[in-house]
């Protein structure tokens, strides 16, 4: 799989200085946590799961969460189990009908992961999908702290050396005790022991910001981003602090879930600006974005990646794009990037950017300039001319059908 590969090469090669490189569910895990982009979660329950999950691979996405915890009622736990093991049979017959063996294999299907409720799923489900686990990355962990979460990886590690995969964790951290200010210290000291016994399992950390705000019975609007939400932007912050160091410890934190997908009243002007937006297309791009509340969404997806979060949690397939778009390097980023590691400045010392329009200080800026050239490797390199407007015109209309 490529981001941006279901677009036409030529599109692409009019698009990139560097294009995305390829990576499959086999690649190793720091190039799979850069990758994950826009995570289209999806309940477990649906009954085209199958047919869904090969109609956004064709649009896009290439990671995805077939989700048994909050987004089903807990009457439905045992039909969605059953209905992923059958799903997972239609996947790995190709067909919608399940007929005949799937000449493209797993490689044309998004990461699959699933999220469950208890540590006891894991293993039951491991062996329930039989041969078919060779289409699953992994699983999500739900409210997730030391204590918690010791058995939902003890029981990973027991549904590894059963099917004889390489199965990735990723928890999400959305309990009480991590955002109460009392217990936030203890409770990230523990999540940081505990993942790192696991190191090799944990493939990103998610945060759970519907979760957080519930605690205490808070909802951002379209208008608001999780950083104006001052409680929870105060958690995202010790949580990056303490998980998502550049020294070796840290991990890929992923951007909390954007609720928005349909118009409503708006109180604020649009933050979305015009100048951006040339005449045409991309003016009718801006108008659908700021109807679905997108505008939003790219304010919020900036502030992510200013603040050491990549990716995001998405629950609608027209936040998938502007994910994506936003995630691809500029060619300024890239050249900073390119100066800052270069071998002959290993000693450090300040240059000026290629751009001319900033100071790049070599020892300071190691880490970003690393970050950026593994992000550069999955999602690309703009060229000098393209911007997210022209990545995003160049992709899926803005608004797509809505899961039922």
């Amino acid at each position: 799989m490529r981001h941006f590969g279901h677009i036409p090469a030529a599109t692409r090669a009019g698009l990139f200085h560097r294009e995305p490189a390829e990576f499959t569910a086999d690649s190793p895990a720091r190039t799979l946590a850069v990758a994950l982009g826009a995570t289209l979660y999806s309940p477990a329950t649906r009954p085209r799961l199958a047919a869904d999950i090969r109609k956004q691979a064709a649009h896009g996405v290439v990671s995805m969460v077939l989700c048994l915890e909050d987004s089903i009622n807990d009457t439905e736990v045992a039909a969605g189990e059953a209905n992923l093991v059958h799903q997972f049979a239609e996947l790995a017959a190709g067909a919608p009908g399940g007929s005949g063996p799937d000449p493209r294999g797993a490689d044309d299907l998004p990461l699959l992961f699933i999220r469950v409720r208890e540590p006891h799923q894991i293993t039951d489900l491991v062996e329930r999908l039989g041969d078919t686990v060779r289409l699953l990355s992994g699983f999500v962990l739900p409210k997730f702290t030391e204590s918690r979460g010791r058995p939902f990886l003890e029981a990973l590690a027991v549904a590894e050396r059963a099917c004889g995969r390489r199965l990735f964790a990723m928890p999400v951290l959305e309990s009480p005790d991590l955002l109460h200010l009392e217990t936030r210290v203890e409770t990230l000291a523990g999540i940081a022991a505990l993942t790192d016994k696991y190191r090799d399992r944990i493939l990103a950390l998610r945060l759970g910001v519907t979760d957080f705000c519930s605690n205490y019975g808070l909802r951002r609007s379209p208008d608001m981003t999780a950083y104006d939400v001052q409680i929870v932007a105060a958690v995202i912050g010790d949580v990056v602090n303490v998980l998502g160091r550049s020294d070796g410890t840290g991990f890929t934190i992923t951007g909390p879930v954007w609720e928005y997908f349909r118009p409503g009243e708006r109180m604020f002007k649009p933050q979305l600006r015009r100048s951006p937006f040339l005449e045409g297309r991309a003016e009718a791009l801006r108008t659908a974005l700021i109807e679905h509340d997108l505008d939003g969404l790219l304010r919020e997806i900036e502030l992510d990646r200013a603040n050491g979060l990549l990716g995001k949690t998405c629950i609608h397939p027209t936040h998938v794009v502007p994910v994506h778009a936003l995630s691809v390097v500029s060619h300024e980023e890239y050249s900073d990037a390119q100066d800052i590691l270069r071998p002959e400045r290993g000693g450090g010392g300040v240059l000026r950017s290629a751009y001319t329009n900033k100071m790049n200080e070599v020892k300071p800026h190691r880490a970003w300039a690393e970050r950026t050239l593994r992000r550069a490797e999955v999602f690309g390199v703009a060229r000098e001319d393209v911007g997210f407007v022209e990545l995003l015109t160049a992709c899926l209309p803005p608004v797509a059908e809505a899961p039922r």
